[in-house]
């Protein structure tokens, strides 16, 4: 490495470090909405425990949370997702990237989050209308290649959400870094994410984004067809207490133990990886078993499975996860790249 692009490489490093210093002092105690912004759109990071900025796959999916995962390996993907989620919601959006340079490529992408029709009422309790919530963000990114191993990236976020009669706009960004290593299918990343704030407010009461810093491991090891990552996040925050109803009790105890909070803020990932063209994974996420710990949560509560298939120009994902027996969710992903199509 020439000490041309060393200067660049730490520069832009430093800065990375730099945001996530004020990111966290900044974030730390945040009272965030706009929670729909941490629901992925991908199958590869839903079925990983359902946050993932480090697996590396032939799918423009995969991009959805963290920026410096796009390339110009890329150029003319499109990627169309849907999500069935809990209380009847139904997500679903689409992204197109294409090269910029050799070392540099571009994305834009939409995505609808629909929380089915809801019974209004009036203060006195009377019905009113039922009226359809909904969120909606257009997203556009960038990427570029620091060094043949080193990746940054930019996503920049306009959010609109519509409740009954009122109405909400904000803007986000997601900071991304990645360094990958081929020869020993080495993946790490540090990303922080929605950082913004509200431009048009819902009312009097301004709503801050959920700010957060994430890293990510990711790496296979010799000939085994498994790749393990663990992704941190909820960095913002050491403690994340939570509720629960213990044994055979319906008192509610409050937890936060070192232990529960270090495993809440981390999430476990295993893919078995059959060829270029197959994988399968599964993930564990232990804040969103102890989120359920109150409902009637099931066996798989906080575990998600999801695999990928790629004939040709086409890619198919698929996942599935269980939060509590009331609840299964499940998301579909479809790839496709055009410029096979004018080979």
């Amino acid at each position: 490495m020439n000490k041309s692009i060393f200067d660049i490489t730490y520069r832009t490093v430093l800065a990375v470090i730099m945001t996530v210093v004020v990111t966290a002092a900044y974030a730390g105690d945040s009272s965030p909405a706009y929670n729909f912004l941490n629901i992925p759109s991908s199958t590869t990071s839903y079925g990983l425990g359902g946050i993932n900025i480090t697996n590396i796959y032939d799918d423009v999916n995969n991009i959805d949370q963290n920026p410096a995962l796009l390339g110009p390996e890329y150029h003319h993907q499109i990627g169309l997702n849907y999500m069935h989620y809990v209380g009847g919601s139904n997500f679903g959006g689409a992204r197109f990237a294409m090269r910029g340079s050799e070392r540099s490529a571009w994305a834009a992408g939409i995505q609808y989050f629909g929380y089915g029709n809801i019974q209004g009422a009036d203060a006195e309790g009377n019905f009113t209308d039922t009226f359809s919530p909904k969120d909606l963000t257009v997203n556009v990114m960038y990427s570029h290649d620091i060094t043949d191993r080193l990746r940054g990236g930019i996503n920049l976020k306009w959010v609109y959400s519509n409740y009954e009669q009122y109405t909400a706009m904000a803007l986000a960004t997601d900071l991304g870094i990645n360094y990958y290593d081929p020869d020993h299918d080495l993946s790490l990343s540090v990303v922080v994410a929605n950082l913004g704030g509200q431009i048009k407010r819902f009312n009097e009461e301004y709503d801050r984004l959920p700010v957060d810093v994430r890293l990510g491991w990711a790496q296979s090891f010799g000939s085994l067809p498994l790749r393990f990552s663990v992704t941190a996040w909820n960095l913002t925050k050491w403690s994340l207490p939570y509720y629960h109803t213990g044994d055979n009790t319906t008192e509610l105890g409050l937890k936060q133990s070192f232990g529960s909070n270090l495993f809440r803020h981390l999430i476990f990932g295993v893919d078995y990886i059959a060829s270029s063209n197959f994988h399968i994974g599964i993930g564990y996420n232990y804040k969103t078993r102890t989120d359920m710990s109150t409902y009637h949560r099931s066996f798989l509560s906080g575990l998600s499975l999801g695999m990928g298939i790629k004939a040709g120009r086409f890619g198919v994902g698929a996942a599935v996860a269980q939060p509590h027996t009331g609840a299964t969710t499940f998301m579909v992903n479809l790839s496709m790249a055009l410029s096979d199509f004018t080979n």
